[in-house]
């Protein structure tokens, strides 16, 4: 892999009806502030539709250096960074229980959704989406040890053996337990990072 290179610019893409505000997000945010002052950090809000997603992350990613990049996702925001990384094929990826198949998985959500972190705040996931999911899937990764997935057996959401399939051929942390929300995910922080080549 492309060994010279340092990451600069992470992306980190939170899940369906999640946002920024993930403990997740906010534990990676921290840690980054901490250990990496000089790293562009860019962690946005995703629309509902898919498609207007990935056309917003492509729009505010445009200019980064792209073997100076890297990407992180969590469960639908996992399957979208697979797509970003397939589009820029030097960037670096970290993927958290991502989800394999969302077309399928979110077809019973078709209606309004309330926000995990707001509860105020509702969307409403439109049928059209899971077309726009579909056209999103991104088929066998290219250069996959560009790819560390941490997956949980004890998801209580995705299926993990399904998760495993999907990223065998890259690298992969297969946890014994856990959850889908990785719980412990402070702990693996530093093998994140230490995959991510983060400055």
């Amino acid at each position: 892999m492309f060994e010279s290179e340092k990451t600069t610019h992470l992306l980190y893409l939170h899940g369906f009806r999640s946002s920024p505000q993930s403990a997740k997000a906010r534990a990676m945010a921290a840690y980054c502030r901490q250990h990496h002052p000089n790293l562009e950090w860019y962690c946005p809000q995703l629309p509902p539709s898919p498609q207007r997603a990935m056309q917003e992350v492509a729009q505010a990613v445009a200019q980064w250096p792209k073997e100076q990049m890297a990407v992180v996702g969590s469960s639908l925001g996992g399957f979208y960074a697979t797509w970003v990384a397939q589009q820029f094929e030097r960037c670096r990826v970290v993927l958290l229980n991502p989800a394999v198949d969302p077309a399928r998985d979110l077809r019973q959500y078709i209606g309004s959704q309330k926000q995990f972190h707001d509860p105020s705040e509702s969307f409403y996931f439109q049928p059209q989406y899971i077309d726009e999911l579909r056209a999103l899937e991104s088929g066998p990764l290219k250069n996959p040890q560009r790819f560390l997935s941490v997956i949980a057996k004890g998801d209580e959401v995705l299926d993990w053996r399904e998760m495993h399939a999907r990223y065998q051929s890259g690298n992969c942390i297969l946890l014994e337990g856990g959850d889908h929300a990785l719980s412990d995910f402070e702990v693996h922080l530093g093998a994140i990072v230490g995959h991510l080549r983060v400055i």
